[in-house]
């Protein structure tokens, strides 16, 4: 038998009990930074199978070593594991015991199909040269963002990964299908903080009062500008205000408006050129009519860069693996992923994971109360996980 029988095989034994994992973390979701259950579950399970692991990083990330037959390359597979601040309206046994909490992102599905892959490397450590590192993640869901502070505490120490690998759940592919983007491929991600002072009075008496939402609403139309006038039009950019607050009533104009929004590229140095253009175009519009203006960024998750060389050889061993028909060409993303921390520092590889049943017409979207998988999906998985680390391995 070969090694990708062996490995398909051991995804199929090993699937009952990684479903039993996933819908364990699913029913028990902590939100980032707050993963203490979850961490202490992924630890037990490591220990039964003899891996030896490190946790307490960052608050309750973990990192775990399987050394293979001799010396050789290092590859990092990483898995976040926090959830999200959503209540479940699913119905399934399985669906989540913590009010307001839900993992409706994928992440269970990310660290069960992790312990998967785990499970048969460790069980085929005899067969590769090299070490594989499993980085469980807290907190890719909120700023600054775990992987952030897991490398800041020094995470690998001097066993540097030759290249890092993750997977994400993506709910309008089919089950057994990947997607694969070299270069980048998910866009930097800011928040957005304004504060609009003026001078609050009675509404009938505008000549009185300085608008503060008046003010607002101009500086709001005038930043997408930034967009629309000062982008490159080759490069992708958003900004989007998704809160306005003035606390006024029909005839009060409060003193004070705030806003909060995301802005989102995939060009760094534009980036920052944006920031300042933001905070000056603000800034002067509110001085310009009598106001001020506090314009607060706080800087998120950089842009998520594939690397060329490490995609492309993932891309073969993955068509090796699941079959040229398998395996996708995607699109980049504006949405954000903090393993682009990890992918600034090692040559690294984000990948998509269908999940969507064959005959389900409509995708079940992330970050709603609905969000579900075909559990098949955790054989592709983690059985590509470990394919492909192993064939990174290898590979002379």
């Amino acid at each position: 038998m070969n090694l990708k029988e062996t490995i398909q095989n051991l995804a199929d034994e090993l699937f009952p009990e990684i479903l039993e994992i996933r819908r364990f973390i699913h029913q028990h979701p902590e939100l980032s930074f707050h993963e203490y259950k979850t961490a202490e579950y992924i630890c037990e399970v490591l220990g039964k199978e003899n891996i030896a692991y490190r946790s307490g990083i960052a608050g309750t990330g973990i990192l775990a070593d399987i050394e293979g037959r001799g010396n050789g390359k290092i590859v990092g597979l990483r898995a976040d594991m926090d959830a999200l601040p959503i209540q479940e309206e699913n119905t399934v046994d399985y669906r989540s015991v913590n009010d307001g909490k839900m993992h409706a992102c994928g992440h269970d599905v990310h660290t069960a199909c992790l312990i998967g892959a785990a499970r048969i490397i460790n069980e085929l450590k005899d067969q590769f040269p090299g070490k594989v590192k499993l980085i469980f993640q807290p907190a890719e869901e909120k700023a600054p963002g775990g992987a952030r502070l897991m490398l800041k505490e020094n995470l690998f120490g001097e066993e540097k990964p030759d290249l890092m690998i993750a997977q994400h759940v993506y709910p309008v592919m089919y089950t057994g299908r990947i997607g694969f983007k070299a270069g980048k491929y998910m866009a930097s991600s800011d928040e957005i903080y304004i504060r609009v002072r003026g001078k609050g009075g009675h509404a009938a008496m505008p000549h009185q009062i300085t608008d503060s939402v008046l003010i607002a609403s101009h500086i709001l139309v005038a930043l997408q500008q930034i967009v629309s006038r000062h982008a490159e039009a080759s490069t992708p950019t958003v900004l989007s205000i998704g809160k306005m607050m003035a606390n006024g009533a029909v005839n009060v104009i409060p003193p004070e408006v705030s806003m909060e929004g995301t802005f989102r590229t995939m060009d760094e140095k534009w980036r920052k050129e944006a920031h300042s253009r933001m905070i000056n175009m603000a800034e002067s519009i509110a001085d310009g009519m009598g106001a001020s203006c506090e314009f607060e960024i706080v800087e998120g998750y950089p842009v998520l860069h594939n690397d060329p060389g490490i995609t492309a050889k993932s891309i073969q061993f993955a068509r090796t693996y699941l079959g040229n028909e398998y395996v996708d060409e995607l699109d980049i993303r504006m949405t954000a992923e903090d393993f682009a921390f990890f992918a600034q520092e090692y040559p690294s590889v984000l990948y998509r994971l269908g999940v969507r049943k064959p005959e389900q017409a409509h995708p079940l979207e992330l970050h709603t109360p609905h969000f579900d998988i075909d559990e098949e999906a955790i054989k592709t998985g983690m059985g590509t996980m470990a394919w492909l680390a192993l064939s990174h391995l290898k590979e002379a």
